[in-house]
């Protein structure tokens, strides 16, 4: 007895394989895609272009500066006069006859480099006898550097023209031109983040500070180091709390604007169309459009500032809070407002004991998350209006001379955001705990 098969089966089937195939080919055709757009990627940005122009040199400064500090011996080649600062500061100046104890000032200077590289400033000439290489000498003047150095050819290391030497070590850096010879020489640390060198407590140890504190000397201390030129650590801390401020002022300013309007965007509580679609593509055009794109238009109406950044925060939060708040205004349960209006309430109360405890948690939890958020925003946005931490870490990034101001700034930024999404949760969980339980 031969057996049929069921014509509804064989097509079933068919289903099932022709399925199976489109899956296959999803799962071997979706990485191929990718992959392709990746390479494409890869050349349409240039990317071997960017490697091979890439300084691995400059990269390696940059970082060595970030938990470092120079100092920087110069001789004036002229005068034959030196000076010694820390990162070539006059407000990090030594004085007239002091130096740090790697200095020897004399009619002969020398310094002596961490490595036992020496350099010598001479009236007429100056050395540096680099270990494993030699002696290079030079007698800057009128005819240009004239510099002289150990047979065989020049490494990479030293970079020699006419009127130019740069010699750049792992113990510090050397440049000889016609007027000056300078000396690099770093160190680990953020020199004088405490006390300048003009400072009476520049230098001394922690105990001995403490225990001048305690003698009476706890202002003048704190002056020092709160008002040091330096590091400028008062006028940090004033552009934190103008980036707190920016962060602060736009988001809870665009949840008092947005609350009463997002009762206008609600399908519920506004039945007529034409006003609903008008506020929700407001409230899509305010969002649509990035924060430092408002922060460039409103600088050129408002001018620069903490205020400009803030309602560039305000104008983008306004259009997502509207959004949120109408989406949470169409979920709430009518039950509450029947209840509340069949006791005679007026609008205006069932929208305050009907409507408003039950978007509350949903409102305060998007709130908090957006100041958390907006605090690392109004950075960004404070570099482009001229305040807070922002502006002050533009100014180091655009220098390039003290990138540990750059690491300190970022360090700063860093527990500003810690700090504040700790207290943005903590005050979400008191806040929506208290309205939970009713008080």
């Amino acid at each position: 007895m031969t057996m049929t098969a069921n014509p509804g089966e064989m097509s079933l089937k068919d289903q099932a394989d022709a399925l199976f195939r489109r899956k296959r080919m999803m799962s071997f055709g979706m990485p191929l895609i990718v992959l392709a757009y990746l390479v494409y990627a890869f050349f349409a940005f240039d990317v071997p272009g960017l490697i091979a122009s890439a300084n691995p040199e400059n990269g390696k400064t940059l970082v060595r500066d970030a938990y470092s500090y120079k100092t920087h011996v110069m001789r004036d080649n002229r005068s034959a006069e030196v000076s010694i600062a820390v990162e070539g500061e006059r407000k990090g100046a030594y004085p007239e006859g002091q130096s740090p104890d790697w200095v020897t000032l004399g009619e002969t200077t020398v310094i002596t480099l961490p490595r036992g590289g020496v350099v010598t400033f001479g009236p007429e000439e100056v050395s540096y006898d680099i270990p494993g290489y030699g002696l290079v000498t030079a007698r800057p003047g009128r005819q240009g550097a004239q510099a002289s150095f150990p047979p065989g050819d020049l490494p990479d290391w030293i970079n020699a023209s006419k009127n130019r030497v740069a010699i750049t070590t792992d113990e510090g850096r050397m440049s000889i031109t016609r007027n000056k010879t300078e000396v690099f020489r770093y160190s680990t640390g953020w020199e004088l983040f405490f006390f300048t060198l003009d400072s009476p407590y520049h230098g001394l140890g922690l105990t001995e500070v403490i225990s001048r504190a305690l003698n009476g000397e706890a202002g003048a201390i704190w002056h020092d180091f709160w008002y040091n030129p330096m590091w400028m650590h008062a006028s940090v801390a004033w552009a934190l709390f103008e980036t707190v401020l920016m962060a602060f002022l736009g988001t809870f300013g665009a949840a008092i604007v947005a609350l009463p309007l997002a009762f206008l965007a609600a399908k519920n509580f506004t039945p007529l169309m034409v006003v609903r679609q008008a506020f929700r593509r407001l409230f899509d055009f305010f969002r649509g459009v990035d924060a430092l794109i408002w922060t460039i238009v409103l600088a050129r109406a408002f001018g620069p500032g903490p205020l400009t950044g803030a309602l560039a925060i305000l104008v983008t939060d306004t259009g997502s809070f509207g959004k949120m708040f109408s989406e949470a205004l169409e979920n709430v349960d009518g039950k509450q407002i029947e209840g509340l209006q069949s006791t005679g309430a007026k609008p205006v109360q069932r929208y305050r004991f009907g409507v408003i405890p039950q978007v509350t948690p949903v409102l305060l939890s998007q709130v908090l998350y957006f100041f958390e958020s907006n605090t690392r925003s109004a950075t960004v946005i404070g570099a482009i209006t001229g305040g807070g931490i922002g502006l002050l870490l533009t100014q180091a990034m655009i220098t390039q001379k003290d990138w540990e101001e750059v690491s300190y700034y970022i360090i700063l930024v860093v527990l500003m955001v810690f700090a504040m999404d700790w207290f943005s949760g903590w005050l979400r969980r008191k806040l929506i705990a208290a309205d939970d339980s009713g008080h």
